[in-house]
């Protein structure tokens, strides 16, 4: 799943080709594509037609356009797969377009899922709860994530020691910060030399902090290369994929030299995905966080 960097990528594609456009016509293809909008495909189609997209944001791994009128957002679910493309409307269709939308530019934007986890929504804007004007009263649960100016570094540090919980579990809290996805908390954890599995309740405030910052270093860092694509699913809105795999320190690189010791990365398994760390650099506890 994309992570924040690759999200934003995309971000700043919309807020460069379609914000300020309006949509002319809007065609979806199947009922996926609108699942999570109750009245389904033809009434989101019908209630998009004629608007004028005012904005293009992102929270954390969440992505919406703002529409004219203030009261409305749509919400794009990227999912695994999740490919938004802007185009020429005489391109040839991708084989798995579900959402096709006219813009007034005479452009396209194209919704691309090829493994079709991710969708469309049409969500009331309500207050943000980080005081950030309005957002989708879906995501009002996600915390403010390291590249905002909500976000507290501080205040996120109290909250991960006393949730006595796994370090990279609380990486992945949404809840707690957002956008930190499973390649950048490894990242995040290689710079801080700290093992996934120490207890957050042990740790100093000042390791803490020192884990977020490094979050936050490491993504602006991907986000200045165009994200991290390990496939060709990943692309921003032109289609052209991200290469920050090629700066990863820790991510997908078991029984590598660590490109700070020389020592053998390892692989283990963690809330039914993987991790790497250095066990050098990154000493295991010798009691595990639950």
């Amino acid at each position: 799943m994309p992570e924040l960097p690759e999200v934003e990528v995309v971000r700043r594609g919309l807020a460069t080709h379609v914000v300020g456009r309006s949509f002319e016509h809007v065609a979806l293809f199947g009922h996926r594509v609108a699942r999570r909008h109750l009245p389904g495909p033809v009434d989101l189609a019908d209630r998009l037609r004629g608007v004028v997209v005012t904005g293009a944001r992102r929270r954390g791994k969440y992505l919406w356009l703002e529409l004219d009128g203030g009261v409305e957002a749509l919400v794009i679910h990227l999912g695994m797969s999740g490919q938004l493309l802007v185009e020429a409307a005489d391109a040839p269709r991708e084989k798995h377009a579900h959402a096709l939308f006219d813009l007034s530019d005479g452009r396209q934007l194209r919704f691309v899922d090829q493994r079709t986890f991710g969708g469309l929504q049409l969500v009331s804007l309500v207050p943000d709860p980080y005081g950030s004007g309005s957002v989708p009263e879906i995501i009002t649960h996600i915390a403010a994530d390291p590249l905002e100016p909500a976000f507290d570094q501080q205040s996120v540090s109290r909250a991960m020691r006393r949730r006595r919980t796994q370090l990279k579990r609380a990486l992945l809290d949404q809840s707690l910060v957002s956008g930190i996805g499973n390649i950048y908390a490894d990242e995040a954890l290689w710079r801080a030399r700290l093992h996934g599995e120490r207890a957050t309740e042990k740790l100093t405030a000042a390791a803490v902090r020192e884990v977020l910052g490094h979050a936050a270093e490491v993504m602006t860092e991907a986000l200045g290369r165009g994200g991290t694509s390990f496939d060709s699913l990943y692309v921003d809105v032109n289609g052209a994929s991200g290469y920050f795999e090629r700066s990863l320190n820790a991510y997908g690189r078991q029984g590598e030299p660590c490109h700070r010791c020389g020592t053998l990365m390892v692989r283990e398994s963690f809330m039914n995905r993987s991790s790497f760390s250095c066990p050098r650099c990154q000493r295991k506890p010798r009691v595990i966080a639950r």
